[in-house]
């Protein structure tokens, strides 16, 4: 059997699957992905906590250390370590922690809306990548879905009143790390070998000691040690908040690929990211109104929403060769 006709099984009993487990990961995912910005946006703007390597590292090792205690006590199954899980996990790590660090650093450089609004751009890289390594094909209506969420973020980062290069070149680096992870995840957590918790479980494992390294190197770990707000209860609070939400964000995006797509989980995260800039314009304190970001804004959410009724329709399952006249060519060049 080909890697494309296994790939499009896997696609077809996804699409067959219950619509409850679909629309209840969904829910999970994005809800996990919305609380998450709102506590990471607070820690690194109005704490200004000047490390976000440390906490990514806190947020990996709370992966680890609720997925062993869960295995401990027989909760969850996993395999053991064996010198087959790298070859098994490749490229995952990597993608992974470049992931988690250039996501809390975008978040720390833009305004919430405009983070927001430029990580739309994680969508068509999805759509790409699903159909190069996935061999998955789509319907012209999801497609169109998916470039109306692009053309309103283009008119929205357009009119950026407080444009910040190193946040945007962050936040596009962050895009194409999840498009990534979105797509190996989906592909790498089939039952039979690592399952959905053994790939959280090594991925965190093996990127929690390089990321230590480079936090001591750049000095990102000394200024977390020298924090002056580690005795304020609401800043501790909010960080191991963060580090709980890091676990249950990385359990839902798996999840929801798990009974979706990688696309479908990409595109809740899109509509959960317009939420927060709509709240963000009332009580964010750092959006900058422009009729055209706001323009930008609404075509981004009539893009979603739009998408989102094809996929509970059932529209969104990948192409089968006989429908091949109905799906977006893939170009050669």
């Amino acid at each position: 059997m080909s890697a494309g006709q296994a790939a499009g099984e896997e696609a077809d009993a996804a699409a067959a699957s219950p619509a409850l487990p679909r629309v209840l990961s969904a829910l999970f995912y994005g809800t996990c992905s919305f609380l998450i910005v709102l506590v990471n946006k607070a820690l690194l703007s109005a704490y200004s906590f000047p490390s976000p390597m440390f906490l990514g590292i806190g947020q990996m090792a709370a992966t680890i250390l609720i997925l062993y205690v869960s295995k401990l006590n027989k909760i969850v199954h996993f395999p053991d370590f064996d010198k087959s899980i790298p070859v098994k996990l490749f490229p995952l790590p990597l993608i992974y922690v470049g992931n988690h660090l250039s996501g809390l650093s975008s978040t720390s450089k833009l305004s919430l809306p405009m983070f927001t609004v430029l990580r739309k751009f994680t969508i068509p890289l999805t759509l790409l990548l699903e159909i190069i390594i996935l061999g998955k094909r789509y319907p012209l209506n999801i497609i169109v879905s998916v470039f109306a969420i692009i053309l309103g973020a283009f008119i929205a980062a357009g009119s950026d009143l407080s444009f910040n290069l190193e946040g945007y070149i962050f936040v596009l680096l962050n895009d194409i790390f999840t498009a990534a992870n979105g797509v190996y995840t989906k592909q790498k957590i089939d039952p039979k070998e690592l399952g959905k918790y053994g790939v959280l479980f090594y991925n965190a494992c093996f990127m929690v000691i390089p990321t230590v390294i480079i936090s001591f190197s750049t000095g990102d770990f000394q200024q977390a040690t020298h924090f002056q707000h580690w005795t304020n209860f609401f800043f501790v609070f909010q960080f191991i908040l963060s580090c709980l939400l890091g676990f249950l964000l990385m359990y839902s995006t798996v999840l929801c690929s798990h009974y979706n797509s990688a696309l479908t989980t990409t595109v809740v995260g899109a509509i959960k990211n317009i939420s927060i800039a709509y709240i963000g314009m009332l009580i964010g304190g750092d959006y900058i109104f422009s009729m055209l970001n706001f323009v930008g804004l609404n075509i981004c959410m009539a893009g979603g929403l739009r998408y989102s009724f094809l996929t509970l329709r059932g529209n969104s399952k990948p192409a089968q060769p006989g429908d091949e006249e109905n799906a977006l060519p893939v170009s050669k060049s």
